[in-house]
């Protein structure tokens, strides 16, 4: 798992319009961190930078300590998903929640223990443990 952070970072569609305000902070590797806040706040669009979709104005944004800024999405080696453990409402919710662990290609592939896990840990973090045999 890579290290990411975010030093000094702004995002502004015009002068009227701030979406990311000097955002700083260090995520090391292995952390789990949770991005709180009312609708509007740039939580999306802090995510959409760091996955390379969206340009950020100002600041520097890094990956295991290389600066991305200007790297293209496919070369920043992560990736988004939606706000929803029901992305795939034919799969269980348990499916939908490791579909990403078990894309994974190469080096960073996971074994099947480590999947179901992190499923686990994730499912008893958000509560869904008991629903994670059923359809979303």
């Amino acid at each position: 798992m890579a290290g990411v952070g975010f030093d000094g970072v702004w995002k502004e569609y015009d002068s009227d319009s701030v979406a990311v305000k000097d955002l700083t902070i260090q995520v090391e590797s292995g952390e789990f961190v949770v991005l709180v806040g009312p609708s509007g706040c740039g939580k999306t669009t802090s995510l959409r930078m760091l996955a390379g979709l969206e340009e950020i104005t100002e600041g520097t944004i890094e990956i295991d300590g290389v600066v991305v800024n200007n790297l293209p999405p496919k070369a920043r080696g992560i990736g988004m998903v939606f706000q929803s453990y029901a992305l795939y409402p034919h799969m269980s919710v348990e499916k939908n929640l490791s579909f990403g662990l078990r894309m994974q290609k190469g080096e960073g592939r996971l074994g099947k223990s480590e999947v179901d896990q992190r499923v686990s840990e994730a499912a008893e973090l958000l509560g869904l443990t008991e629903y994670l045999d059923r359809l979303p």
